[in-house]
Formats: structure tokens, sequence, C-alpha cells
């Protein structure tokens, strides 16, 4: 099936939330500040099909909307999840972004789109290359706080509610099944609107 015959359509959250839990590699869209999220459609027989999601909202880091449009920094917006189901088209991912970078430019004053590639999942941004965004620098090592598995902010060890104070104490008491973990710098890339 030839990608001009997919659709992309702006949609509330819960339309794609648990599409993106499911095919995003973090598993996760807890903490994100959303703004504007889109679904990619592939025609069905009955219906036609949930193949991708993305979902755009205010930068993770509260300083790199100013770092990078200091006169601006609400025109702003972050590419926060990007995600397609395994089976889509080749190109699939860049005809997803670039209709979403479509709509932002006609339907918002968003000037600067920045996205980020997580390297430690083996990320180098190809698909941003693709979609012209700029790669303008990385981000600085960091580390994350792994409990049982799953990943975890390291300001969960400063969070004060009940769960992180669990999490706190599990790791005071050196439990090892609670740890912080060395990650490596992300790519960050820049789209102009």
């Amino acid at each position: 099936m030839a990608l001009e015959e997919y659709t992309v359509q702006m949609v509330p959250l819960i339309t794609i939330k648990s599409f993106v839990e499911k095919w995003h590699y973090s598993g996760s869209v807890n903490g994100i500040k959303v703004s504007w999220c889109f679904a990619l459609y592939r025609p069905g027989k009955f219906f036609p099909e949930l193949v991708g999601g993305a979902i755009y909202g205010k930068p993770a880091m509260n300083n790199q909307a100013s770092c990078w449009n200091p006169d601006n920094p609400e025109a702003v917006v972050e590419l926060r999840r990007l995600c397609c189901i395994d089976d889509t088209p080749r190109n699939a991912e860049s005809f997803f972004i670039a209709r979403t970078l479509r709509w932002l430019k006609r339907n918002t004053d968003i000037e600067i789109v920045l996205s980020y590639a997580d390297t430690n999942y083996g990320h180098e941004g190809t698909i941003y290359k693709a979609s012209n965004f700029e790669l303008v620098g990385q981000t600085s090592s960091g580390v994350v706080l792994m409990v049982d598995g799953k990943k975890y902010h390291d300001r969960t060890l400063r969070n004060p509610k009940p769960y992180a104070r669990r999490i706190k104490k599990r790791f005071e008491e050196n439990d090892p099944n609670v740890e912080l973990v060395d990650q490596l710098p992300k790519n960050i890339y820049l789209y102009r609107l």
C-alpha cells in the first residue's frame, strides 16, 4: 500500500496513549506536557488502522526553549514521542513527521521544533536527518535510576511522593534492584518552521 493512501490526523492523547506506550521504546507517556497529538492511519478493510503516533509538547528541560529561541521561548515545542508499527512502508516516519510539521506551521505560532535521538537505544537521528532536522549538538551525559528493571529519572530520589520515598529507602539500603546507571548523551535536533 502506498504512503499517499495513509492519513494523518490531530487526535486527543487518549486516542494514541496505549499505542505509544506499546510501540515507543520508552513505554511511557507519563510526565509529558502534551500540546498536540497526531495519529498515522492506513486504510483498513472497514476502518482506518492506527499505525503511528506522535506527541508534541513543551520541552522536557525548562531552559531548552530559551536556549534555542531566546527572543520567543514560547514558540519552541519538542517532538516528545514518535513511533510507528514495525511493518509500515519505507519512509513512513518521515512522511508522518512532514505532515505534522506542516500542520504546526499552518495552525500555530511555533517557530522551532526540538527533538532528541537517544543514543542509549542506538538511535542516532536518521529519521530526523531524513526530515531535514539539523543536528545541533548533544546533551550532557547523565544517569538514570533503574528500579526492578524499569527506568526512572534520577530526580526520583529527591521526590517527596510516597512511591519515590519507597524507592529512596530501597536505594539507601543498597537494594541490588535499585541502582544509578550512567547514560550516553542524546543527539539534539532542530527544525525551523
